[in-house]
């Protein structure tokens, strides 16, 4: 069992990393054509939905024991990443082209070219030093720069919600609606996020320093 889930896991995270690696080359090579910020959802939007969308597999990997991070994290940053492309980047047209989709994007796809080839070479225990260290390092930077980029575009998107009462049937039945819900989640994202942040660093400290990390438990 252990070596099929191991080949799974592999065969899943070497698809995504594939996945996240067009979306990188098509968002670089519309950047780089046309020297404008505002192609990035035109290029690979449709992509990075779909690559989303199916990530949620790994909550429940999470879910099943198959991967040993659990899925509170897990599903905490799908359902940030899932409702800030679905529910937010792809219904509102009025922000696709704004530069925060552009960073966003960028952040995320460098994120996930990182970690999906750690987890994927991770399977065969055969991961070099170097992604460890990237993957364990890059977060520092990128995540905040992407971060920064989805809480902007909700922001941004706030005035459009409200003058198309967006989700207004989905809604109808609950005592606010999807502007009060979405000025909600800005408040707590920083909040959400710092926690996970936080988390990221212990990880990083057990997987880099892991001397330094038991000897601190001795303590």
């Amino acid at each position: 069992m252990t070596r099929l889930s191991n080949i799974y896991l592999f065969f899943y995270n070497s698809v995504q990393a594939f996945g996240w690696a067009i979306a990188l080359f098509r968002i670089s090579v519309d950047f780089f054509s046309t020297k404008s910020v505002n192609g990035a959802y035109a290029s690979a939007g449709q992509l990075i939905c779909l690559l989303q969308t199916v990530a949620f597999i790994e909550v429940i990997h999470g879910a099943l024991g198959i991967v040993p991070s659990g899925f509170i994290f897990p599903l905490m940053q799908w359902g940030g990443r899932a409702h800030f492309v679905l529910a937010i980047v792809r219904r509102i047209y009025e922000v696709q082209e704004l530069p925060a989709v552009f960073i966003t994007f960028v952040a995320w796809c460098c994120i996930e070219i990182i970690r999906y080839p750690f987890y994927a070479l991770s399977c065969l225990g055969n991961c070099p030093s170097f992604l460890t260290y990237l993957r364990y390092t890059a977060f520092i930077v990128v995540y905040p720069i992407g971060v920064v980029g989805e809480m902007w575009i909700m922001y941004q998107s706030l005035p459009v919600i409200m003058e198309k009462n967006l989700y207004a049937d989905y809604f109808a039945a609950i005592p606010f609606s999807y502007y009060t819900f979405v000025k909600a989640v800005l408040i707590c994202y920083p909040f959400l996020w710092l926690q996970m942040y936080l988390y990221l660093f212990k990880q990083r400290r057990s997987k880099l320093y892991p001397r330094c990390d038991k000897e601190k438990k001795r303590k």
